[in-house]
């Protein structure tokens, strides 16, 4: 709710602070006394786009602060909270407009984005007039409206619901289908591969082992040689017979060396160990190198053999085994690929037959719904002396979607049998006053703590209609806040708290003000906009007869 407003330097107000109250707010004036005004420098704080030049001539920067009740449920406070600033239970909005064009917000001293402000202002404000292309002019909003009116929060949450799981069911159906496609374009090559990698069987390491046996083998005849050599000095015609002969000398006189001998035998026979294990490594070494020539052949078929199929496909020797199994896997992915999609496809026809009974039964609901507001319609416009107008919301089949699969638009026919469409293409300047006033009454019944503004929506009526549009006004005031700009002492009559906009000049400037009216000067303002310049008493007994009514 608008608690005030403080306005400095903007267009041709100087200085200027409102206090708004809950109900009917009355704001009335001359031509061109600067009502205008008040609507664009709140425009201005809330973020909308309107004039560019708005700072009074030879000020340096305009300013504009408004402060608004935040109740506890308030869908204002949400807005806060995602940009990061204190919620309270009042906000304060200041924006600031240099001489040069620069523009500068604060929510609650806090610097906020334009686009931040908007978000906000869209929650605690509404303008609603013959311009009004934001709000229900705008058939792209209609219906948003009608499920706020019929209550369809939670059945509209199911069919969101419903959609996401149809969105990401067909996501994860294209993804398999996709893969599968991919995998199906290389079934030759997977299935060639993975015969030749099952018929090699290449073993991680497999590789240095080979290439290590290839070269040993590629040298044996050259170093056999010499290790038959060595075998042969450390056999029995070498170095094994010596020592045996030279054990069994000393051992022949060792009893009469009288132990002096004892040490050398000891050395002896420990030399004659080291030396058979000596013996038995070279003969090993020399077993190892008796091989076939063909087993040479087949070493380096099986490296380079592996080595070649590496190469193909562009992986290390020992990464082959992994490489194989990846490819097995891809193989496996196509043979299983059929029954998975079916899979997926069932539940894609599962989550769209679950989506379409949401659907469906929320569009049930919107069209009772519609009866209705066709009807509270119909109930509303009678006492605007349009009982002959018909109000219908039409629906048309939409692309089905998050929001459902309807189309709704409000449509109107000024008489019967005329066509109907759009209620701005359709209705006359005082026609679609009557027509947006009615329907912000049925659309606002039962909601509380709204702030809507209404720029001289009566105008056009007047007389009984005007009487009626004022009693609607009232009755949208209740329990809530409603401004009125206004040139009909009908409506103004009606105002809970009523204001009067005055432009004063001098020889150098013109300021516009705005002076609060108590009963006696709410007498003679509606006096005024029945008389004109003369007030006259039977111009005030007629502007007090109103009040009374």
């Amino acid at each position: 709710m608008l608690r005030g407003l403080d306005i400095r330097d903007m267009l041709i107000i100087d200085r200027l602070e409102l206090q708004f109250q809950p109900g009917l707010n009355v704001l009335t004036g001359e031509t061109g006394a600067g009502k205008s005004i008040l609507l664009d420098s709140l425009g201005f704080v809330l973020g909308w786009r309107g004039r560019a030049e708005l700072v009074r001539a030879g000020a340096k920067q305009g300013e504009v602060t408004a402060w608004f009740d935040l109740p506890e449920d308030h869908p204002g406070r949400a807005v806060l909270e995602e940009a990061g600033i204190t919620v309270e239970d009042e906000v304060i909005l200041r924006r600031v407009n240099t001489a040069d064009g620069r523009k500068t917000a604060w929510i609650n001293d806090r610097r906020a984005s334009g686009e931040v402000l908007r978000a906000l202002s869209e929650t605690l404000i509404e303008l609603h007039g013959q311009h009004d292309d934001r709000g229900l002019l705008n058939p792209r909003g209609h219906r948003m409206m009608l499920d706020d009116y019929a209550g369809l929060a939670d059945d509209l949450a199911g069919v969101r619901a419903a959609w996401s799981a149809v969105s990401q069911a067909r996501k994860t159906l294209a993804t398999a289908q996709k893969r599968l496609a991919e995998v199906q374009a290389e079934e030759d090559y997977l299935r060639h591969a993975v015969g030749e990698l099952d018929k090699l069987m290449p073993e991680p390491g497999e590789e240095a082992k080979l290439d290590t046996q290839r070269r040993l083998m590629q040298g044996a005849e050259k170093i056999r040689k010499d290790i038959t050599k060595a075998a042969e000095a450390l056999g029995n015609m070498g170095a094994e017979g010596q020592m045996n002969d030279a054990a069994r000398w000393l051992i022949g006189v060792a009893d009469k060396a009288e132990g002096q001998l004892d040490a050398a035998l000891g050395a002896i026979e420990r030399a004659a160990v080291e030396l058979s294990d000596a013996q038995d490594s070279v003969e090993a070494c020399l077993q190892s190198l008796s091989f076939n020539p063909s087993d040479l052949e087949d070493v380096e078929e099986r490296l380079f053999a592996i080595r070649g199929m590496a190469r193909k496909h562009g992986v290390l020797a020992d990464d082959l085994g992994g490489f194989a199994d990846g490819l097995r896997e891809r193989l496996a992915a196509l043979d299983g690929g059929v029954a998975q999609i079916a899979k997926l496809e069932d539940a894609v026809n599962k989550a769209e037959g679950a989506y379409a009974t949401k659907a469906q039964s929320l569009r049930k609901k919107r069209q009772a719904a519609a009866k209705d507001l066709d009807q509270a319609m119909a109930a509303e416009l009678a006492p605007l002396k349009m009982e002959r107008a018909v109000f219908a919301t039409v629906f048309e089949e939409a692309e089905a979607g998050p929001d459902g699969i309807d189309a709704v638009a409000f449509t109107v026919a000024t008489n019967p049998g005329a066509p109907a469409g759009p209620l701005n293409k359709i209705a006359s300047g005082g026609e679609l006053s009557r027509f947006l006033l009615a329907l912000k009454v049925c659309l606002t019944e039962g909601v509380g703590g709204l702030t809507m503004i209404f720029d001289e929506i009566d105008r056009g009526v007047g007389g009984a209609t005007a009487d009626a549009v004022g009693r609607r006004l009232a009755s949208l005031a209740d329990g809530g806040q409603v401004l009125v700009v206004t040139h009909s002492p009908q409506v103004a009559a009606f105002g809970a708290h009523h204001w009067r906009v005055e432009k004063r000049q001098d020889d150098n400037s013109t300021i516009s003000t705005v002076v609060p009216l108590d009963a006696q000067d709410r007498v003679d303002e509606i006096a005024r906009m029945l008389s004109g310049d003369v007030v006259t008493d039977a111009a005030r007994a007629a502007a007090q007869a109103l009040l009374d009514a």
